[in-house]
């Protein structure tokens, strides 16, 4: 006889008790979890927006969401520059001094444009000339897509030789795209003046990003304090970065040993700064309030010993409260108020001012840096009937004076050359007077106005 296997009745599972002490814990745990969680969201609220809604809080740009040009960057050495529009293109117009001249003359734009480019929140060039003579120009963007992970740092190689047109369309090969993970939206980027690294900043992630672009890595820097990172500023001999935070706190880093000093407003985070041309005077302004501030640093004179020597306390060196302006058909309007934007020429000779809200003015200063730091009224800087101000940069580098554009919330870029005999001059000219042109350039050219209040 065969025997006949056995069947046993399956055993009913023991359900695991968990002590009550590992429960009380674990609740406990969770509790404290989200209480952190909703006490972190209190002092950083800018953390419950989008990233559309946090770009547009902390872009330089009037009314980003809206306005139709996103971002705007002059090159450094050449008469070039760049912008992104609300389609999502960035063009690139050069050798617009000859389309001045002739109107009748068309003007070669490369366009720019990939599948990943969204939402472009900021731009950067970079210069390198390389040993053949062929100059590599890189346009830098700053955007961000709709769904992850489409959050990136975005990179154009743009070849061109001296009085060669750059192709209206780069092909996407030329498209190399850097990304790291958590940091996004990014709202800042800053070149170092030695082209050797790219500093990239979001106001959610509490490190900046040094990037070599040409390895595709980049180091994190961070420090604790103040919910992430929203503007990040070299200054021009390179030897300190300035990095405000979405909070009262920002930094000025050494760029050596990459130290840093800290200083804290009682008035809201800071808006914008700007920096001398020496990089020894750092003036700013902070969200909530209408006036001006200067930091003052100790000079670098032995560049193996770092030292940042910031002066304790920042110095109040203009009120721009909102005052009403009598006009030339005797009509008042008001102007000042709130600051969004500075731009510093690298003179260090005019200082230009953007407000928040609807102005239609642009404040200009004149600025004397030696003995002590002053800072005068110059005059104000006024578009066409309804425009507003959206945006603000000096050309660098222009060898008459000063140069400034204004985007126009219509859309137009205008041009101001303000030409001066520099106060560091040893050339005296009594009977010297500067003189204010105004261009309007939207593919044409046309008049305006720039008023002064000398």
């Amino acid at each position: 006889m065969s025997s006949r296997p056995s069947i046993h009745a399956p055993h009913p599972t023991t359900p695991r008790i968990i002590p009550n002490w590992i429960s009380a814990i674990a609740q406990k745990l969770l509790v404290l979890s989200r209480w952190t969680g909703s006490l972190h969201g209190s002092f950083f609220p800018h953390l419950a927006l989008s990233n559309e809604d946090i770009v547009s809080r902390f872009s330089s740009v009037v009314h980003w969401t809206v306005s139709q040009i996103k971002a705007f960057a002059w090159h450094p050495h050449t008469l070039k520059f760049s912008y992104a529009l609300k389609d999502d293109t960035v063009r690139v117009h050069a050798n617009f001094t000859e389309l001045a001249s002739s109107l009748k003359h068309t003007e070669l734009v490369p366009i720019l444009k990939h599948k990943l480019q969204k939402n472009v929140a900021c731009l950067a060039w970079h210069d390198v000339p390389e040993a053949n003579k062929v100059y590599s120009q890189f346009v830098y963007i700053s955007s961000h897509g709709y769904q992850p992970p489409h959050y990136f740092l975005q990179y154009l190689h743009l070849l061109q030789k001296p009085n060669q047109s750059l192709a209206t369309r780069p092909s996407s090969s030329s498209v190399q795209v850097l990304q790291e993970s958590g940091h996004c939206p990014i709202t800042s980027l800053s070149w170092s003046p030695d082209g050797r690294i790219l500093m990239s900043s979001s106001p959610v992630d509490t490190a900046m990003m040094a990037w070599d672009v040409a390895l595709e890595t980049c180091t994190p820097l961070r420090r604790f304090g103040g919910g992430g990172v929203s503007l990040v500023a070299w200054s021009p001999d390179g030897s300190k970065l300035f990095s405000a935070t979405p909070s009262n706190l920002f930094r000025v880093w050494e760029t050596r040993t990459w130290s840093c000093e800290k200083w804290s407003t009682s008035t809201g985070p800071c808006k914008t700064a700007c920096w001398s041309p020496k990089g020894n005077i750092l003036l700013f302004a902070t969200e909530n309030q209408p006036v001006i501030y200067s930091l003052t640093f100790s000079e670098v004179s032995d560049e193996t010993k770092p030292v940042i020597g910031g002066s304790q306390t920042a110095m109040a060196c203009a009120d721009l409260s909102e005052t009403d302006l009598q006009t030339a058909d005797s009509s008042n309007v008001k102007v000042g108020g709130l600051i969004q934007h500075m731009a510093w020429d690298s003179k260090g000779e005019r200082l230009a001012v953007i407000f928040q809200g609807n102005c239609e003015y642009v404040a200009v200063f004149r600025t004397k840096l030696f003995p002590v730091l002053e800072i005068t009224s110059c005059g104000f800087v006024k578009g066409f009937d309804s425009e507003k101000a959206e945006f603000i940069e000096f050309q660098p580098n222009y060898s008459k004076g000063a140069m400034l554009t204004v985007i126009w919330s219509s859309g137009r870029v205008g041009y101001v050359p303000m030409y001066f005999v520099s106060s560091s001059s040893t050339t005296t000219v009594s009977s010297l007077e500067e003189e204010f042109k105004y261009q309007q350039h939207q593919h044409t050219f046309s008049n305006g106005l720039y008023s002064t209040t000398d």
